[in-house]
């Protein structure tokens, strides 16, 4: 089985092909494609992925181009993980929003909007390309914002393009754990967009746990989220949230966390990256203890500013694997070997949320088998995170009509519509300043 990787360069990648490796099932994935528009950065990750290999029987083969039509041709799953722009693109996105006093992180608020902006018209390229050269293949889609992307890719390939992140599930491991319960063992009722959703229940045996854990303020304050948003709030909202909803509920204390911070996370990984990639030219360089090391500190200082804001202190140990990887590849094996299992992705909404039409993309649980995934009937959301749903898919929905179309007037309506945007002339400086520094945005006239 063939597995093509876009954006096969990046560093995340061995991730990726370190889950492969540990599968060993008949119906694995047998040859590896990297695709990359830097050569260098292709051969970097080549190197460790060979160190990886090292001593591994059968392991997946790996080879790298920088033709994307060759990469797609004969695919079985392509994932689609591009940052278009690039972490400077990223460091620039978030300097013009702080700039306005606004958020600029990479999903959520003006940074988003910006980001997305840059992706949905080669997203959508991509897209085109499969639907033309690999019509039979799986799309599972990591570029950020994950919910956006995978919703412009399918409006050409249909439910044969499946978003996923790592957040739902990480969340819901969190609270079971805390809960002594097996994460493999509990259905875990999360409802909401792309790093916009609540957990609302965690059912274990049929019975729900999760107001044993909003009713104990000790348990409630030793996980992640926890910490983030506190107990009180927890309690109010009757919910977990997903930890990018810090930045709507504490939205002037993130933004100002930003703007004091030395560096912004994008310019932080612009520059960390950068070293990495830069000891990699070296060939006496040890490929993956050069990486893996990158990769803790990566991990470690994630969402830092939005943790001191909470006094919640370090990340967990056990928060720092990652796990965006084990997904994919869950997801993967469900569809290509009909191993039926159930995973929180980004689909179309069909009828599960009815505040919103069947083709919106929407991040819930979902049942996964040969014919791909099949979004889970949930209860109606509360009003305020009705509110907050509603409000961001219509964003979405200007940002698909802005690259669509190359409005640059729709561009400045979806900032204005955003709720962390709060005006109109912020909105209109914002398109100015973004479309200054990111030529690809130039398409907007």
């Amino acid at each position: 089985m063939k597995l093509t990787i876009l954006g096969g360069g990046g560093f995340r990648v061995p991730l990726v092909y370190g889950a492969l490796l540990d599968d060993h099932a008949e119906g694995r994935v047998t040859h590896v494609v990297l695709h990359d528009l830097d050569a260098g950065r292709l051969s970097a990750v080549a190197r460790v992925l060979a160190e990886q290999a090292a001593g591994v029987p059968d392991a997946p083969g790996v080879s790298a181009t920088t033709d994307l039509d060759e990469a797609l041709r004969g695919a079985d799953f392509v994932f689609s993980a591009i940052r278009v722009g690039g972490l400077e693109g990223r460091a620039a996105d978030e300097r013009v929003a702080l700039a306005e006093g606004v958020l600029g992180q990479e999903t959520v608020g003006a940074g988003g909007i910006a980001y997305g902006l840059r992706t949905v018209p080669v997203a959508v390229d991509i897209a085109r390309r499969v639907a033309r050269l690999a019509p039979e293949a799986w799309v599972i889609n990591f570029t950020n914002p994950a919910g956006l992307v995978t919703e412009a890719m399918s409006r050409h390939l249909g439910d044969r393009v499946i978003g996923i992140c790592d957040s739902p599930v990480g969340l819901g491991r969190r609270i079971a754990r805390v809960l002594g319960a097996n994460p493999e063992e509990a259905w875990i009722d999360y409802v909401g967009l792309n790093h916009l959703g609540w957990v609302r229940g965690l059912r274990v045996a049929g019975r729900d746990e999760l107001p044993r854990l909003l009713a104990d303020p000790a348990l409630l304050g030793s996980f992640e989220e926890g910490k983030l948003f506190g107990a009180d709030w927890l309690r109010s909202l009757g919910a977990v949230p997903n930890e990018y909803l810090h930045y709507y509920y504490f939205n002037r204390e993130a933004v100002r966390a930003y703007q004091q911070a030395e560096k912004t996370r994008g310019a932080f990984l612009r520059e960390q990256q950068a070293r990495f990639y830069a000891e990699m030219r070296n060939p006496d360089a040890p490929a993956w203890k050069v990486w893996d090391d990158t990769r803790a500190e990566r991990e470690a200082t994630y969402m830092a500013e939005n943790r001191e804001t909470a006094g919640a202190g370090e990340r967990d140990e056990d928060d720092l694997s990652g796990g965006y990887e084990k997904v994919a590849l869950a997801l993967m094996r469900a569809i290509a070997r009909d191993e039926r299992t159930t995973l929180i992705l980004n689909v179309r909404n069909r009828h599960t949320l009815s505040v919103l039409d069947t083709d919106a993309v929407i991040e819930v649980p979902c049942l996964v088998d040969a014919n791909g995934a099949h979004p889970v009937a949930v209860d109606p959301l509360p009003g305020h995170a009705t509110g907050l749903v509603c409000s961001v898919k219509a964003v979405e929905r200007e940002v698909l009509a802005a690259a669509g179309s190359g409005s640059r007037a729709t561009a400045v309506k979806a900032f204005a519509l955003h709720p962390l945007v709060d005006s109109v002339a912020v909105a209109r400086r914002l398109v100015e300043g973004y479309t200054e520094v990111h030529p690809g945005l130039a398409y907007l006239r």
